[in-house]
């Protein structure tokens, strides 16, 4: 069946592409790195705004960013604008994690309240009913109707058995990723294949951090995660297996370093277990350096289809991830070069880009 041609998609893409071009990204994060004090940094990076505390900026950032997707969605038809609608839940899903570990911690709604981001009304949350969840099937249906709520309450059982908040931030997440698959499954063409290689990295960075910090964080047993494992992904079930059986988390991330890792020493290298470098913060920001990098590929590559809206999104997310490590580092002080090292790609020798 032929593909039918989306409206104005080259327009779009012309657009995005002179967006693309005013992105925070390599020189001018060094830039704005320099700047010392956050009202200078909040003029350069949105002069036409204005925000009275440093929360304020990030929650705009983030918003912005969720109104970018929804503008995106309304300009495509079919599987592109379905996809575009499901990348915004994933940050209802953030709020959603601030409530399950408030819940699975046993701490109150004021405190968890700081942490929650103000969305669009589709995207908001009853956080009364969460908050006065006592168990977690009253939690799992407090949750959004439709795939979230059904996600939660599949998993509800495995909570009962393991209660710790891995769990159930791990059932969204296993959630939210099957339908990314899905729905990226569902393009065509080259637009199909750009968007999968950027969306099986972030599930294999999925799957590795929930070893990391499953298994050799929390201690969670290896076999109670098994469950979180999403078909589809460059590691496979069987290897995921491994990683969780592994003694060390060197040993475990030397298993598919070459599948969600650029660069990685191996065991016995500058990263091998008891060494600085290997923890988990460290294996996330290496693992989002492939993910830019790949959607930068994707973006150049696909630079007038559907998959450039794609890769651009992905971009469009790792800047505003850098901007508020950026507001933070400034907010607190932090030396230029220290708050460079944070940032996306992340400055180190073990990159190679």
């Amino acid at each position: 069946m032929p593909s039918v041609p989306l409206p104005n998609l080259d327009y779009l893409v012309a657009r995005l592409h002179g967006r693309r071009g005013q992105f925070a990204e390599a020189d001018k994060l060094d830039a704005l790195c320099r700047l010392r004090n956050v009202a200078d940094f909040v003029r350069a990076v949105s002069p036409r705004t204005r925000f009275t505390t440093v929360v304020d900026f990030q929650h705009g950032l983030i918003n912005e960013m969720v109104q970018e997707l929804a503008d995106l969605g309304a300009q495509l038809t079919g599987a592109g604008a379905a996809l575009m609608a499901w990348m915004r839940v994933r940050c209802q899903i953030e709020n959603l994690k601030v409530m399950a570990r408030a819940f699975a911690t046993g701490k109150s709604f004021d405190v968890a309240r700081p942490y929650l981001v103000p969305l669009p009304d589709d995207l908001s949350l009853d956080l009364e009913v969460l908050a006065a969840a006592d168990d977690v099937e009253s939690f799992a249906m407090a949750a959004p109707a439709g795939l979230l709520r059904d996600g939660l309450v599949a998993f509800a059982p495995a909570y009962e058995v393991e209660p710790s908040t891995v769990v159930l931030e791990a059932a969204l997440d296993h959630t939210y990723f099957r339908e990314l698959l899905k729905r990226t499954q569902a393009l065509r063409g080259a637009a199909r294949n750009d968007a999968l290689i950027i969306a099986k990295q972030e599930i294999d960075t999925f799957h590795l951090m929930l070893v990391a910090r499953g298994c050799f964080h929390y201690g969670v047993r290896g076999d109670s995660l098994e469950m979180f494992h999403v078909s589809g992904g460059r590691i496979s079930l069987d290897r995921f297996r491994q990683m969780a059986d592994a003694d060390r988390l060197s040993d475990a991330v030397a298993l598919v370093s070459g599948l969600v890792l650029d660069t990685w020493s191996g065991v016995g290298g500058r990263y091998a277990s008891g060494t600085a470098e290997c923890n988990t913060a460290m294996l996330e920001s290496l693992a989002w350096n492939r993910y830019y990098r790949l959607a930068r590929q994707a973006f150049r590559r696909n630079h007038m289809g559907l998959g450039a809206v794609v890769a651009f999104a992905a971009i469009r997310r790792i800047e505003v991830a850098n901007l508020i490590t950026l507001s933070e580092g400034i907010r607190t002080h932090m030396p230029a070069d220290a708050i460079r090292k944070r940032l996306i790609p992340r400055n180190t020798e073990a990159i190679h880009v």
